[in-house]
């Protein structure tokens, strides 16, 4: 008797909380995961790999890639890659913030795209947040959905590919709460922009994760300054 050949889900994972979710739901589903994980010199890339690495492994994947970009560091640009940016910790910023990477989340997709394609994947699963983020314009569900038809116009015609993006209109409370549905490993998680130690707790992500944690009633397991 033939095997039953199970579905697959390429699953974009940065090692912080809103990716992990996605592929903890994605799993829920019934996919098969396979993760990526994106090293582009980012200030936070060693707890990131390292909260990825744990993450997998709680999350029994099938495969993953571990992926280096330099382009990044090269392009500068943002507070997140070029260490003569600092990363604001004021919680006021007009505008598109200093810790947008110039699009990041597009080629990421584009790379995701290629592994699903060669993997015979028919998901990429993303956890971008629209509505409670820091206003990256890489993050909105219009721009997502636009990738999807180019990703399958620039693929071959079997290839059809369905990017999931399940957080992408919840708040970050809702977020927490979902995640501790799924028995999602808050503790493994990261999000903060500066440290890899203890989280500053005033840089943006973590100031949205801890209010996050603060609506949803539920104590934040990291550790912070």
């Amino acid at each position: 008797m033939n095997k039953i050949k199970n579905k697959k889900a390429v699953c974009i994972m940065s090692g912080g909380m809103d990716s992990t979710l996605s592929a903890y739901m994605m799993k829920e589903q019934g996919f098969d995961i396979v993760a990526v994980h994106f090293n582009y010199d980012q200030r936070t890339q060693a707890k990131e790999l390292e909260c990825f690495n744990n993450i997998c492994e709680a999350l029994h994947v099938s495969e993953k890639y571990n992926l280096d970009i330099g382009f990044f560091k090269e392009l500068g640009a943002s507070a997140l890659t070029d260490k003569n940016i600092e990363v604001p910790t004021s919680g006021v910023e007009a505008g598109i913030p200093v810790t947008y990477v110039p699009f990041r989340n597009g080629i990421f997709l584009s790379m995701a795209a290629a592994i699903a394609e060669k993997e015979g994947a028919e998901a990429i699963s993303i956890g971008v947040v629209e509505e409670d983020s820091s206003g990256y314009p890489d993050c909105r569900e219009e721009y997502i959905k636009s990738m999807q038809q180019s990703i399958n116009l620039g693929t071959k015609d079997e290839t059809n590919i369905t990017i999931h993006m399940p957080l992408v209109h919840l708040k970050k409370s809702e977020i927490v709460k979902e995640a501790l549905k799924l028995n999602v490993p808050l503790e493994l998680t990261w999000s903060c922009y500066k440290n890899e130690e203890k989280a500053c707790g005033v840089c943006d992500s973590c100031r949205l994760r801890l209010n996050g944690f603060k609506e949803a009633g539920i104590k934040d397991p990291i550790i912070y300054e």
